[in-house]
């Protein structure tokens, strides 16, 4: 081989070795939290939120493409209900959530598959919990684990602000909706 062919393979090997140590050293997923104190009871709060379909009236997520074709499978507010959707919007992408377990009145938990723009798979929770009578703390959580050496990512996405804002931004949403009645 002659030089020219030596350089540019140990070049590839110099940038693979860089990205394999950046993914040793990286976070392996992340866990963002986000709450919101609302003026509702509780019950009602969780009535709401435990209907993935209404999530149309506040997830950044969900709203960013009205125009998305979803597709359903069981029933709303239960266990095992699944909504898929596929948008041309590359930000909405292609994926599928479905609950994987309620708590009446407590928490929903929900497990989200990313296929477009990206695959991935996460965990997240909608909890509520009562402060009055009168007043409810919803706990929105979303969880996911990184493969190696994609991981190395995050150390230069900040997945905290970026998903952290989103969530603050549907929690607010949710407030205005639910404060409305």
């Amino acid at each position: 081989m002659n030089d020219t062919v030596m350089t540019i393979i140990g070049i590839f090997a110099v940038i693979i070795a860089v990205v394999l140590l950046l993914a040793a050293i990286a976070p392996k997923g992340y866990n963002i939290q986000r709450s919101i104190i609302i003026n509702k009871p509780r019950q009602l709060v969780f009535d709401y939120v435990k209907y993935l379909r209404n999530m149309d009236n506040y997830s950044k997520w969900v709203m960013m493409d009205p125009n998305k074709r979803m597709t359903y499978i069981g029933t709303d507010g239960t266990e095992g209900y699944s909504a898929a959707w596929d948008s041309d919007i590359k930000q909405a992408g292609k994926g599928n959530q479905t609950k994987e377990a309620i708590v009446d009145g407590e928490r929903i938990d929900i497990r989200v598959v990313f296929i477009k723009p990206f695959s991935g798979v996460a965990g997240t929770y909608i909890a509520t919990q009562e402060v009055t009578a009168d007043t409810t703390t919803v706990k929105w959580a979303f969880t996911s684990k990184i493969p190696f050496p994609v991981n190395a990512m995050l150390l230069f996405i900040n997945m905290e602000k970026m998903l952290g804002n989103d969530m603050e931004e549907s929690l607010n949403n949710l407030k205005r909706v639910l404060e409305k009645y």
